[in-house]
């Protein structure tokens, strides 16, 4: 089993979502996430000032997988949340050596 942890632009998020769904990838989590890399932060303008807004904000994927659809999964996010430009994001991919089910107790693929 692997769990996927993508980092991506907010504003991509629903295509991910969607190329997601497509796969039948029905169940992740994520959440709002803030950051500081190459970008350096972003600048807002607001009435004609421009303003550093000092951090990146970003969307954070957690998805759990079995081996056999972890590099499908990975690849329709690559696909799906590039843009081509500095801080499209980052998908890291690790082992998982246990998961459990609380509402079933099964283990492992079968809690997936």
């Amino acid at each position: 089993m692997k769990k996927i942890e993508a980092i991506i632009r907010s504003s991509k998020f629903d295509d991910v979502k969607d190329a997601l769904a497509a796969i039948h990838v029905d169940f992740f989590t994520f959440m709002e996430v803030k950051g500081f890399g190459k970008q350096k932060g972003e600048q807002v303008v607001y009435r004609g000032a421009v303003y550093d807004v000092g951090y990146i904000a970003r969307m954070k994927l957690d998805i759990y997988s079995k081996d056999d659809d972890c590099e499908e999964i990975v690849n329709i996010i690559m696909d799906s949340a590039k843009t081509g430009e500095i801080g499209d994001g980052k998908v890291i991919v690790t082992d998982i050596s246990e998961m459990w089910s609380v509402r079933l107790g099964t283990k492992n693929e079968s809690a997936l």
